[in-house]
């Protein structure tokens, strides 16, 4: 047993090698809610966004509202919004660092007061992730922008109806732009948009508000209102948090029934894991997964409906124990191969050239002490725990906190052998 006394932050102990089988629940959506939490500081009226995920992340968009002056609690599964008191402007670094979706705060409050004073975001290091479109956006909506002291100030002279094409396509960007045309009188059109079902989620919210919106292929077409009333949604199933379950049971040669999944969201990660040999079964709103997925495969991340950025690193464990050599080619983020370095340590054949790892599959993986450098990375070690021989202890786990709701509680009650270490200071 390896040396686990001193470590500043929660760790998990994995005994790998447990077939996992049985039902579990995918959680509602943490980058479906985060943009519909923020949206509600464009209306004055009650808000219920429900089967909002229990995150770290989510806890930090709440208490941004409060910091704004709205009254934010949660209620079981769901979050009760009063933005009626919202009076600042202004989104703190304190919270803000914590957390890259709190850009998204920044069309919503220029849509409310005309001004905006947003720190720069924060979140996983896992590329530049740069916000020059968001900016370019507000730019030509008429607004006048500038960086300062660590602070987005973004300042509108009038509020008018614009077309805009963004460069490259980009979720929080079109996330953001959406939340501001919303309260723009006229008819606004937004071109290259992402079409990530996250982003449909929030324009549903958009529209029972008030807004008017019409999307054919990338083009969206707004037509807001300067009054938008409150809400009452429930956001959509987790794809990611489904992928890794689904990944989980592969793993193990396991049989596990996903609930509360939206298939159609998972088209291409479903079409990969047949295509390496998985048995997956839609049911309604359910998955059933069987069985072992060892054929070697090329995968490339692209936007949505493509392959996500945000299974890469899943499905690369599998594909070290594939019977083969496999591709994976990482188009969106130009640093999202850091959890290479860890699977090595528990005997993963994987070389890094550039954007490209090249994955040549191995029999086993074993267990070994692996640090978290990101909230993907942080899952796939967790995958990799549960099919390494011995014991894994994955470190840095607020990683996972920040987007896996009762990830551990959910893979014991599938069977597996888990067990949260809390920080110690040795």
């Amino acid at each position: 047993m390896m040396n686990i006394t001193s470590y500043t932050s929660d760790a998990l102990l994995i005994e790998g090698g447990t077939r996992l089988s049985g039902r579990v629940r995918v959680s509602g959506a943490k980058n479906a809610s985060l943009p519909i939490i923020f949206a509600t500081i464009l209306t004055s009226d009650p808000c219920t966004v429900e089967d909002v995920p229990q995150l770290l992340d989510v806890k930090n968009a709440c208490d941004l509202l409060l910091m704004l002056g709205a009254e934010a609690h949660r209620k079981g599964d769901s979050v009760l919004i009063d933005p009626s008191g919202i009076s600042s402007h202004e989104a703190p670094p304190e919270i803000v660092r914590k957390m890259r979706a709190s850009i998204l705060s920044l069309g919503p409050l220029l849509a409310r007061f005309g001004t905006a004073r947003v720190a720069l975001p924060g979140g996983c290091s896992i590329g530049a992730r740069p916000i020059d479109q968001h900016l370019k956006f507000f730019a030509k909506a008429g607004a006048d922008v500038s960086l300062k002291d660590g602070f987005i100030q973004v300042e509108l002279k009038n509020k008018k109806p614009l077309e805009f094409s963004f460069e490259l396509i980009t979720v929080t960007g079109t996330e953001n732009a959406l939340l501001y045309l919303s309260s723009v009188e006229g008819r606004s059109i937004l071109r290259n948009i992402a079409l990530e079902p996250e982003v449909m989620d929030l324009v549903e919210v958009l529209r029972k508000m008030g807004a008017e919106i019409e999307i054919e292929g990338r083009t969206a077409v707004v037509r807001g209102s300067d009054y938008l009333k409150g809400f009452h949604h429930r956001v959509i199933p987790d794809r990611i948090e489904a992928g890794t379950l689904m990944v989980a049971s592969l793993l193990t040669d396991g049989e596990v029934y996903l609930e509360n999944t939206v298939p159609e969201h998972l088209g291409s990660v479903i079409d990969t894991l047949r295509s390496m040999g998985a048995s997956i079964e839609r049911r309604d709103n359910a998955l059933l997964v069987r069985g072992k997925a060892t054929r070697p495969v090329d995968v490339y991340t692209s936007e949505f409906p493509g392959f996500p950025t945000d299974m890469q690193a899943q499905v690369m464990v599998l594909l070290s124990l594939a019977e083969g050599k496999s591709r994976v080619y990482e188009s969106i983020f130009e640093n999202r191969f850091q959890h290479v370095y860890e699977l090595r340590k528990m005997g993963a054949k994987i070389e890094v050239r550039g954007r490209t790892a090249l994955v040549e599959g191995v029999e086993e993986l074993r267990g070994a002490e692996v640090f978290s450098t990101d909230l993907r990375a942080s899952a796939s070690l967790v995958l990799a725990g549960l099919v390494a021989k011995g014991t894994t202890v994955v470190r840095d786990l607020y990683h996972l906190d920040r987007g896996y709701e009762r990830l551990e509680e959910k893979l014991k009650e599938l069977g597996a052998c888990v067990e949260r270490l809390p920080s110690l200071v040795s």
